[in-house]
């Protein structure tokens, strides 16, 4: 008999979901779970069977963090919708939520369609949409409420870095946060202090040193500590929950972990790259490997470092994960070669954010702290803090992303 492809059968593996995971059989047909439990009956007879005996059965990921076809610092990421939800489906990610991100003084509803014009004709997966607020006025000020009102825009994301290009001042950041405490969306932050960035910056290039190790050297931890400590401190005096986005450092980690301490709101994403790397690869002979791993807030030459972030995700001091995905070449970062300002910022990841058979941060995490765990913070915790709608085509989903989420051993899901 022929298979139909339209119907899988799982059988045999570790089903796992945020509350537990349990030996079962899972039966999907037209891309949608209808059972899970043991010796499944009444299947139909043509279904395609997988044997998962031995094996993992968790719900897609999602990467609350990305940049696809990103115009930046002279060039254009190189994943553009197509091939990074390609990839991120490669790699068991089955949604993503990217940025909008332009340049000031530009109607934060225009940048808004433009995404929806980049992505909706490519997609692979399901995606939501982040918004950077780069600049303040009475227009930005409207236009979150329709974006938030009319577009199902969620979140918003200020830059404490990128003096001159995305950078909010202190009283701009208060405008914007009590402006999102106002609307119900959740505040992020890139949090480095541009200032000291642009004056390290400087000053390392009066020194003569223009290779990716000044990348660092110019905006050490402590500068990614302050901005972070900051962010919270300006957050709190509007009650406004803050999600600190790619904590890259134990300094930012730890701010984190007071502001929860203090009594407030404060979500932090450490993310592929700082939990499976460090920032010892800046110093590295080959230029393009240094070159390579150049992204804002930099990796950390702490080796250390990546350890302890996956302890506090492990504990939930940190909260959920993404890959913060914005891919640049080698020819592209080589516009930097005389100038480590001048490299594109940004690593890859999206292909490696959950697991693909390649060795990865997650694949420690599991085994030290249960499946569970992972698909918590790479899932649900993504329905507390963000409480992103999925864009499905080009169209508002009007379920969640938490339909991904395997029904309890037993269930006849009716078309879950």
């Amino acid at each position: 008999m022929a298979e139909d492809r339209r119907r899988l059968l799982i059988k045999g593996g570790t089903v796992v979901n945020a509350d537990r995971k349990f030996e079962a059989d899972v039966f999907c047909e037209d891309g949608i779970i209808k059972k899970v439990g043991r010796d499944l009956k009444d299947l139909p007879p043509d279904a395609r069977v997988v044997d998962a005996r031995g094996k993992y059965v968790m719900p897609g990921g999602i990467d609350t963090h990305t940049h696809f076809q990103l115009p930046f610092m002279g060039t254009v990421a190189v994943d553009d919708f197509y091939t990074g939800t390609r990839a991120a489906l490669a790699g068991g990610t089955t949604m993503i939520i990217d940025f909008v991100l332009g340049p000031k003084n530009e109607s934060l509803l225009q940048m808004y369609d433009r995404w929806r014009g980049w992505a909706d004709p490519k997609v692979c997966c399901d995606y939501s949409l982040h918004v950077a607020v780069t600049w303040w006025s009475k227009q930005c000020h409207e236009e979150m409420e329709v974006l938030v009102k009319e577009k199902g825009v969620n979140s918003f994301k200020m830059f404490l870095a990128y003096k001159d290009v995305f950078m909010l001042r202190d009283d701009e950041l208060y405008e914007s946060f009590a402006r999102c405490k106002e609307l119900g969306a959740v505040a992020q932050v890139h949090a480095e202090n541009g200032d000291l960035i642009a004056a390290g910056s400087k000053k390392m290039i009066e020194l003569g040193i223009t290779g990716p190790e000044g990348h660092e050297m110019c905006r050490p931890e402590e500068v990614e500590g302050e901005a972070t400590a900051r962010a919270i401190t300006i957050a709190s005096q509007v009650n406004c929950p803050i999600y600190i986005v790619h904590v890259m450092s134990k300094s930012a980690a730890q701010a984190v972990m007071r502001g929860k301490e203090n009594g407030h709101v404060v979500f932090g994403e450490p993310i592929a790259a700082s939990l499976g790397t460090d920032g010892t690869n800046y110093w590295n002979k080959c230029w393009r490997h240094a070159a390579g791993h150049v992204m804002g807030p930099p990796l950390r030459p702490d080796p250390s470092t990546p350890a302890y972030l996956m302890n506090l995700l492990a504990k939930g001091d940190l909260d959920l994960t993404g890959t913060d995905n914005c891919t640049f070449n080698a020819d592209q970062k080589a516009l930097g070669t005389q100038d480590f300002r001048k490299i594109p910022n940004g690593v890859n990841g999206k292909c490696h954010a959950l697991l693909d058979g390649r060795p990865h941060p997650l694949a420690a995490h599991i085994s030290r702290c249960g499946g569970p765990h992972v698909c918590d913070m790479g899932e649900r915790s993504v329905l507390r803090e963000d409480g992103s709608l999925p864009l499905r085509g080009g169209h508002q989903h009007q379920g969640c992303p938490g339909l991904q989420h395997l029904p309890p051993e037993g269930c006849d899901s009716g078309g879950f």
